[in-house]
């Protein structure tokens, strides 16, 4: 794994990104006329700061800054399973100047939630895909596995011993641990939190002893020693050796 991350996009992504995720065809059509951007641009992330929406949301605004000559602000509105930063976007005015950072999450919650407050194919357009993040499941040292199947084993010996932290009920880090005990037959306590760097603090001082996060959010903490990757949740090695 290269401890670094590249952005390319093509010049038309660009203009596409620029046009706003909350902007319709029309008015995506006057702001490239009018030599957008003009003023600041937010960012809206639905998680808050040092998890891998907010770093990518960082590393994105500040490419899209110093190519267009205008601020791109992050704005981070953690809370509701991403669903409070989608609101504000849709209530956002369709002018281009407000960004939605979408993930998985916001996938799942079209189909976890009876109702939501907006309709995701209808209210947010999307313009740019800017990466793929595979899932990695990690645990604290203090855990005598080194393998999956050596953690199954354990788990399968001391059922209702081990706890399994996530960034939240519902989203991708959550759901990636129900399918993983559904599979493989082990009881293991859910503890949610409010994003990933809590569920880390407490999986990295053993409070916890397993989580499935996203790898740009463990990558140093896997490469210091302090947790220990089983797997990652990529068809191959190859999508992870970008990070």
């Amino acid at each position: 794994m290269r401890g670094r991350f590249e952005i390319k996009l093509p010049r038309r992504n660009l203009l596409h990104l620029t046009a706003g995720a909350a902007a319709l065809p029309a008015m995506a059509r006057v702001a490239r006329a009018q030599a957008y951007p003009m003023r600041p641009v937010r960012i809206i992330v639905g998680f808050g700061a040092d998890g891998t929406a907010d770093i990518v949301a960082r590393m994105m605004g500040q490419w899209l800054s110093e190519r267009l000559g205008q601020q791109f602000i992050i704005e981070n509105r953690p809370g509701g399973g991403t669903n409070l930063a989608t609101e504000a976007a849709v209530r956002a005015q369709p002018d281009g100047y407000t960004l939605l950072n979408l993930t998985t999450t916001n996938a799942i919650n079209a189909t976890l939630y009876e109702t939501l407050k907006y309709d995701l194919t209808r209210d947010i357009a999307p313009v740019a895909s800017m990466v793929h993040v595979p899932v990695v499941m990690v645990i604290n040292p203090s855990v005598p596995a080194k393998t999956v199947s050596e953690f199954i084993t354990y788990a399968k010996a001391n059922p209702g011993k081990l706890n399994m932290a996530s960034t939240g009920n519902g989203n991708l880090s959550h759901l990636s641990g129900e399918l993983f005990k559904m599979m493989a037959g082990v009881s293991i306590l859910h503890v949610p939190y409010r994003g990933s760097p809590p569920a880390q603090a407490d999986l990295l001082s053993g409070q916890v002893q397993v989580m499935f996060d996203t790898l740009p959010a463990v990558i140093e903490h896997i490469k210091s020693g302090s947790l220990v990757a089983l797997a990652v949740g990529t068809p191959t090695a190859e999508h992870a050796d970008h990070w």
